[in-house]
């Protein structure tokens, strides 16, 4: 059976091409925003990358923002689905697939400012059909967490 290459590798591979060099980790986070057009209108800057482990801030801005001037709830989520997706993704082994299947988010205090969100993951061993729950912490830049996202993503063999 012919092992393919996940997302995962394709971004693992992406990263270590662009990221050492200057406007690399801008140019990566683009590439990724483009892939994924609901998560890059918000202009996530993906900032540290290995399987099973990312950093990702999200710089304040007026699109992201709700009528209380903080960072809306929603993304929030948003960023917490996103760094737990690069986290799981990055660490697959070939032939695998993810998809999101829950994300419960806890809400802290009020999100203002550059926000850094931070998920360490388990990687699965094998393709075989399994849930794995993945947390994010986001932080403000006084370091203090402003939320906490749990995702739930369905690990499996490629069918396509």
């Amino acid at each position: 059976m012919k092992k393919t290459r996940t997302v995962g590798d394709q971004a693992n591979h992406l990263w270590q091409r662009l990221s050492p060099y200057p406007g690399g980790k801008w140019l990566f986070s683009k590439l990724v925003g483009f892939a994924i057009p609901y998560t890059g209108s918000m202009q996530p800057r993906v900032v540290s990358l290995q399987p099973g482990h990312a950093v990702v801030n999200l710089h304040d801005r007026r699109r992201v923002r709700n009528h209380l001037k903080s960072i809306h709830a929603i993304a929030l989520a948003n960023l917490a689905e996103f760094t737990t997706g690069m986290a799981t993704l990055t660490g697959m082994p070939p032939g695998s697939r993810a998809i999101l299947t829950g994300l419960k988010v806890e809400y802290h205090k009020k999100a203002r400012g550059t926000l850094k969100a931070e998920c360490l993951s388990e990687t699965p061993a094998s393709v075989e059909e399994q849930s794995l729950e993945v947390e994010a912490r986001i932080y403000d830049a006084n370091g203090d967490c402003v939320a906490t996202g749990r995702a739930t993503w369905l690990i499996g063999p490629d069918r396509t």
